[in-house]
């Protein structure tokens, strides 16, 4: 599921944005929560360009109050649609709690294999809660 009409209509502006820092892509992903659902996980896709400008902003899955069901073929099926050079991932935590699970890691590793292989990089992958985060790619998963 894309994020279309009225939620890329108020993203409009970033359309184009670089992405050159996890704290960016955190941003974005919040931003993108105001029009969601923040009691249950999402699991959201940025596509990028060769320059990390914004491609576009994807849900993947729509999960529970504390899982959602991920897996790479959903992924990279926008990614390559979006023609995308590279991809940040990210979902939240509805607990407020950032920390990866045991399951986010092995999401992580799936995606960045997969991503070799198709030539698309993931770039990062970013959980978050209410006001905190954290990069796997900073906590040296990726």
């Amino acid at each position: 599921m894309t994020l279309k009409n009225s939620v890329m209509d108020e993203m409009a502006d970033l359309n184009g944005s670089k992405l050159s820092s996890p704290e960016a892509a955190f941003e974005l992903f919040k931003s993108c929560m105001n029009f969601l659902d923040n009691e249950r996980e999402h699991f959201l896709m940025l596509s990028l360009d060769t320059k990390n400008a914004l491609k576009a902003v994807h849900i993947i899955s729509i999960g529970s109050l504390n899982m959602s069901i991920v897996h790479p073929r959903e992924v990279f099926y926008f990614a390559i649609q979006d023609r995308a050079a590279a991809i940040i991932v990210g979902h939240n935590h509805p607990s407020g709690d950032p920390s990866p699970s045991q399951n986010d890691i092995d999401v992580t590793r799936k995606l960045n294999e997969g991503g070799k292989i198709l030539g698309i990089d993931l770039y990062d992958h970013i959980v978050f809660g209410d006001v905190k985060f954290k990069s796997m790619k900073d906590d040296g998963i990726l």
